[in-house]
């Protein structure tokens, strides 16, 4: 008979004492249960006591933590967090620079324990820290000459164990003072720094960027452009990743009137960082994590990668101000932009109020702005007034006209020696493309916490964006011409050039020169080309015959996923726990029994590197015992967690296995496929409908698959929509041969 779901047989240790085999009863409070194993051992004051996870995360055994307990776990009998926390806080104050770095290494480890730091906090030990930060340290300075190990090593794990701290969100991050925040810059703003002390020093200020405006004035203010610098030039890519993350956080934090100045009138690498939104722009950060991260020999990293998409996003957005500014039709500036499109174009100079008739004036102007192909001929600014993408469009034609000006004359004089019916209007052609440009690239929008979708050419150029628009019009104009196009077909050449553009930003050029090669490749009629061959996998089996045998192939194909949802539990997946802190240490592994009749599941220390097998995982969840799968919002870990709650990614990822007595196994999967093949899966086990993307991305390939082989021997034979009609009797039977 099983033992009953209450009771937990773990080993509890205790230093220098043989380890002890018990049973623990869940349904006991937690301190009876410590009061019985010290009883064990003889030991009094039990209160002072308390449970520990013998493993590499050593996190106490809480009322709120201790159904994570699992049989054949390892505990360890150790001092209460109270007591742990008084005595590391008299420790870390010792005179003698051993026990004071021995000290603060334990505390460093312990404050990862939510449990433990709030009682440390509780004992003002955030405070404690930041004293020793401001004024601490300066006494250990004059020894760092002749004891530099050990001054890196004090001040590493006097900083791991405040960010350790300040992750639990238990502590404000407004109530440091001046003097710790000046500190902490110092650090980073050292030419030669331990490279622990700069990691930590670079994290504690990107979280007090992103969580107080207050101190992100305070701390932009205190390092410089210039300094921040020789970490992006140098070779740890972590340093380099904490670098860009603290830009991205002021970045993100930075007030509109601080996104524009005039650089021309200081030195930037002199600039605070208050500045940071537009420098970012110019060419000195630009090139420098181009030569020394993007291409760097070291491959990059997911979270490197991470943060070059949000530097790009980030840098994009600075756009969206633009991209929402309607033209003002009576400011004579902006009008004066359109009088220079017009200059450049026809080699024309703003006549003088009184050369000619004003009707003849106007005449020539509306003229010009026909040839020019704005929607509005008398008025051009009006075409400007649609948001998106407002003046960012005029901004776009400008520069083109500019920097690229005699690609834009040519495009100009082109279409107006053309059929008007026949001329690819360069106005309305730009704006368009600018608000799909802008569609494509999502600017305006908040970068995503998971994604790492960066495009290396946009680290390429000072004007990116602006570069980008050059080569699609000049694309638009080339597939305008290709298609033949006339006025009525715009919207059909603007779905061919999204289309173009869109197959060639897959391919993630490197460079904008790339990005022009890959699009010359992907000609109008090149892009007809793929389209019917897709348009083969569709169109070509739509008469009745073909969707019959649809319909017959579909279950079996149906069971063929099944299966292979079902294999693919078999072999299980790696899970990573997720807590509010974002924190990822802690790894468990499930998988299905061969004869899918039960789940097994259980802890790792680390993430395994093949497949785990069924003894190594405690845990057992018969399949006959599940009652449901949610998904989403509904799971019971997303609505505990405030913090992943609002995460959509996670939201995205999250889902539940719901059986008997109301308990749950809660999972968020490693990636949107993972996802799919176990929410799949645990439904195909509870003789569910399987829903998810990948299958009906799996049911269609593998059903287009199947129907190509099987209708191979009637290639290029016209199928007919009915069945031949079935031929007359015939007079007579004469010709049927008796075999008796």
């Amino acid at each position: 008979m099983p033992p009953p779901s209450d009771i937990v047989k773990v080993a509890i240790e205790w230093p220098g004492a043989f380890p002890k085999l018990m049973e623990i009863d869940q349904k006991k409070p937690l301190s009876a249960i410590i009061k019985e194993v010290c009883e064990g051992w003889s030991l009094g004051n039990h209160e002072n006591f308390a449970l520990q996870n013998a493993d590499s995360t050593n996190f106490y055994i809480t009322e709120k933590n201790r159904n994570d307990i699992k049989n054949g776990s390892i505990l360890r009998l150790t001092t209460s967090p109270s007591q742990t926390a008084a005595q590391l806080h008299e420790r870390i104050q010792s005179s003698s620079m051993d026990a004071k770095l021995e000290a603060l290494k334990d505390l460093a480890n312990s404050s990862r324990d939510v449990t433990f730091a709030q009682e440390f906090i509780n004992l003002d030990g955030i405070s404690l820290l930041t004293q020793m930060v401001e004024s601490g340290t300066e006494r250990y300075q004059k020894l760092q000459k002749i004891m530099k190990p050990c001054f890196g090593d004090l001040l590493s794990f006097t900083l791991t164990a405040f960010v350790e701290l300040m992750d639990h969100g238990i502590v404000s991050w407004d109530t440091f003072s001046v003097a710790f925040i000046k500190k902490i810059a110092g650090y980073v703003n050292k030419s030669a720094m331990d490279t622990a002390v700069l990691q930590r020093s670079l994290a504690i200020l990107e979280s007090m960027v992103l969580n107080s405006q207050d101190l992100y004035q305070k701390v932009a203010q205190e390092i410089t452009i210039g300094q921040l610098i020789p970490h992006l030039q140098g070779t740890d890519q972590d340093i380099q990743t904490y670098t860009i993350a603290v830009i991205n956080a002021l970045f993100l934090k930075a007030p509109e009137d601080k996104r524009q100045f005039d650089e021309s009138s200081v030195n930037i690498l002199d600039c605070p960082l208050t500045e940071m939104a537009h420098i970012l722009a110019q060419k000195q950060l630009r090139s420098i994590i181009l030569s020394n991260v993007i291409r760097s020999p070291k491959p990059i990293n997911d979270e490197m990668a991470h943060q070059l998409y949000v530097l790009q996003v980030l840098t994009f957005n600075l756009l969206e101000d633009r991209m929402m500014t309607k033209m003002d039709p009576q400011d004579q500036a902006q009008r004066d932009i359109i009088f220079e499109l017009r200059r450049i174009a026809f080699d024309v100079e703003c006549e003088p109020n009184n050369s000619g008739s004003i009707e003849k004036r106007k005449s020539m102007y509306t003229r010009d702005y026909k040839k020019l192909g704005f929607i509005n001929h008398v008025n051009p600014a009006m075409d400007f007034t649609q948001i998106p993408p407002g003046m960012l469009a005029l901004d776009n034609m400008l520069y083109f006209a500019r920097h690229h000006q005699d690609a834009y004359i040519r495009i100009v004089l082109e279409n107006s020696s053309r059929e008007d019916k026949h001329e690819c209007p360069f106005g309305r052609s730009s704006i368009e493309l600018t608000k799909m440009l802008c569609e494509t690239l999502k600017v305006g929008e908040l970068p995503s916490e998971n994604c790492h979708d960066f495009h290396p050419m946009f680290f390429t150029h000072d004007r990116s964006f602006e570069e980008f628009f050059c080569i699609c019009i000049q694309l638009l104009n080339k597939t305008w011409k290709e298609m033949r196009a006339t006025s009525e077909d715009f919207n059909k050449v603007m779905q061919v050039v999204r289309d173009q553009i869109m197959r060639a930003l897959t391919q993630k050029p490197n460079s904008l020169d790339q990005l022009k090669s890959r699009l010359q490749n992907l000609s109008y009629t090149e892009i007809l080309k793929i389209r019917q061959s897709e348009r083969m996998n569709q169109e070509d089996f739509q008469s009745r015959p073909i969707l019959e045998l649809r319909e017959k192939i579909q279950p079996e194909i149906m069971e063929l996923i099944k299966q292979q949802r079902l294999n693919r539990l078999c072999d299980g997946t790696c899970f990573r726990k997720i807590s509010s802190r974002r924190r990822q240490d802690k790894f468990w592994y499930c998988r299905l029994s061969p004869n899918h009749k039960v789940l097994h599941y259980g802890d790792l220390e680390e993430s395994p590197q093949g497949e785990v097998s069924h003894d190594l995982l405690q845990e057992k969840l018969p399949v006959a015992d599940i009652k449901a799968v949610v998904t989403g919002k509904d799971c019971p870990h997303m609505k505990e967690k405030g913090a992943l709650k609002q995460n959509k990614e996670v939201l995205e990822l999250a889902f539940s296995v719901l059986y008997e007595s109301d308990e749950y196994l809660n999972f968020i999967a490693p990636d949107k496929h993972e996802y799919c093949v176990w929410t799949d899966g645990l439904n195909a086990l509870l003789g569910k409908e399987m829903t998810s993307d990948f299958t009906k991305s799996d049911m269609d390939t593998l059903l287009s698959m199947e129907m190509k082989l099987r209708l191979l021997d009637l290639e290029n034979i016209q199928i007919p929509e009915a069945p031949p009609p079935i031929p007359k009797e015939p007079s007579n039977y004469d010709f049927v041969y008796d075999c008796n």
